[in-house]
């Protein structure tokens, strides 16, 4: 076969896809993006901080939205500042991952892996937000002596603010 006429099937082919393409995305010339009130993210934020201070431990806490930015972050009384940096990026790790960092932490450990790269987090303490099938951001917690119990607090954060999410217009 020719090169032109190679190329011609190819181009025709690769024509057939795009227009075989969905356009949703020409449709809608705005995108609408759900996100956490301001709000609803100071609750959890507040109510991880309440959990682990029930267990006698300070900590920091950040809740992102999907974009990766903070929300919210709080740091209790005697908490180190390291854990304001160590809550964000498993806030983010969550986010970004859609999954619990806890679920993470032995996934990423090979020289080269994505776990290598800078203001990713894999270990305990990071939950995904999410409703309604939606990824609305994420909460991490740092502070606490074990991963265990920064997500228990973070996971008791988002419990406080469940039945709201469920509520919202989705």
């Amino acid at each position: 076969m020719n090169k032109n006429k190679l190329f011609g099937i190819t181009l025709a082919s690769v024509l057939a896809l795009g227009a075989a393409a969905p356009a949703a995305a020409e449709d809608e010339p705005i995108v609408n993006i759900k996100r956490l009130s301001m709000e609803m993210a100071l609750k959890l934020a507040q109510a991880a901080i309440a959990q682990c201070r029930k267990e006698g431990i300070q900590i920091g806490v950040t809740v992102i939205d999907r974009g990766g930015h903070p929300q919210v972050v709080l740091r209790d009384v005697l908490a180190p500042d390291l854990t304001l940096t160590i809550s964000r990026q498993k806030a983010y790790t969550a986010m970004s991952f859609n999954s619990p960092t806890s679920a993470m932490e032995n996934r990423f450990t090979q020289p080269f892996s994505v776990g290598k790269v800078e203001g990713l987090v894999f270990s305990a303490g990071g939950l995904p937000i999410t409703a309604g099938g939606m990824i609305l951001g994420g909460v991490g917690v740092s502070g606490a002596p074990t991963g265990e119990q920064d997500e228990r607090c973070a996971r008791s954060g988002l419990e406080s603010i469940t039945a709201d999410l469920e509520m919202g217009a989705f």
